[in-house]
């Protein structure tokens, strides 16, 4: 008999293994050697479906009602269950508290806020979608296309800024929670430069990279190594 097979499952239980058995080219290490940030991106609030820029400088938003759904798939996913979660931190950013407080609850486990992860200030182009910042600000738009350096209008804080602050962010988490898996519930750019990161890839890459909302990405660290496990898993929302 031919049993079926549910390739949602599949697709979960396939990132769950690559995250718990450190499969690559290098020697598999034990578990107390390694690692695991297991990123979470935050649920949709009212601004994701409309691409405005939403960042640390705006309003705040909370999870929309499909953000909660999205939240609570998550934290019952498959991946969760076989990744091991040990410890649960989020940014500051209500919509993220809210995604971490349901895993968190799955898990019996009390969020830790971890500044660092808090998202991009977007400065004046807060709220607007990209066209309504291309037509308002043309020249800074395409000087922040050209470089990771380049802070959007009325921001201090470039691309290459984020990136600094996501690997201080990150090395604290690796020095407190050596050994364990943890999932790190947070946004767009600090997943995007967790990765840049991990992969030595110019700061230009984060413009190359889409991230869903609610997806898991991961990477697993062992000593000076980083090895980039998932991105944009999003199969416990299909």
């Amino acid at each position: 008999m031919i049993s079926e097979t549910n390739p949602e499952r599949s697709a979960a239980d396939t990132a769950a293994h690559s995250l718990s058995s450190g499969s690559g080219w290098a020697p598999t290490a034990p578990r107390s050697a390694s690692t695991t940030l297991l990123a979470l991106r935050h649920g949709e609030t009212a601004l994701t479906p409309e691409k405005r820029f939403s960042g640390s400088g705006g309003t705040d938003p909370e999870l929309s009602e499909r953000g909660r759904w999205q939240a609570d798939r998550a934290a019952a996913s498959t991946l969760l269950a076989g990744a091991g979660i040990d410890a649960v931190v989020c940014s500051p950013l209500r919509r993220c508290r809210q995604t971490a407080a349901a895993v968190a609850r799955r898990f019996g486990l009390d969020p830790v806020v971890e500044d660092g992860l808090r998202e991009a200030d977007f400065g004046d182009w807060e709220e607007l979608t990209y066209e309504e910042v291309r037509a308002r600000f043309p020249q800074d738009l395409q000087a922040w296309h050209a470089s990771p350096r380049t802070a959007p209008t009325g921001s201090t804080e470039s691309f290459a800024d984020v990136a600094r602050r996501i690997a201080e962010a990150r090395d604290r988490l690796l020095s407190r929670y050596q050994g364990r898996t943890v999932l790190a519930v947070t946004h767009v750019t600090p997943v995007k430069a967790l990765i840049q990161l991990a992969l030595n890839a110019p700061g230009e890459a984060l413009f190359a990279m889409e991230l869903s909302p609610a997806s898991f990405s991961g990477v697993t660290y062992t000593g000076e190594k980083a090895s980039m496990r998932l991105y944009n898993d999003t199969s416990h929302l299909r």
